[in-house]
């Protein structure tokens, strides 16, 4: 019986690694290159979930293979260079100031 207990387990396991690493296959590039204020989550955040599915030694040489697949596009995306449009955007911690406002602070 215990035998069995462990199976089911082990297999609810190994699904929500799946899902786990599905999702972070979804959502990863989307999250890196994110809007105009930068990414919505920065690569270290994702190399950290990704290592820890490592770390936990419960994947099937597969889920191994998807997560390294992963690591290497990480790898790739935190290198390129954002597109041209995303590189002049504002920095997302910069106050946008009208152009009367700033004069005005100049000149006090």
């Amino acid at each position: 019986m215990d035998h069995t207990d462990t199976t089911v387990s082990g297999s609810s396991q190994a699904a929500l690694i799946d899902h786990d690493i599905a999702h972070i296959a979804r959502v990863m590039h989307v999250s890196l290159r994110g809007d105009f204020g930068g990414p919505i989550l920065p690569a270290t955040y994702w190399r950290k979930r990704l290592t820890a599915l490592v770390d936990s030694g419960q994947l099937s040489p597969a889920q191994l293979d998807k997560v390294d697949s992963l690591l290497l596009q990480l790898d790739r995306l935190a290198s390129t260079p954002l597109p041209e449009w995303e590189r002049f955007a504002p920095a997302p911690t910069s106050r946008f100031e009208p152009a009367e406002r700033a004069k005005k602070a100049k000149s006090a």
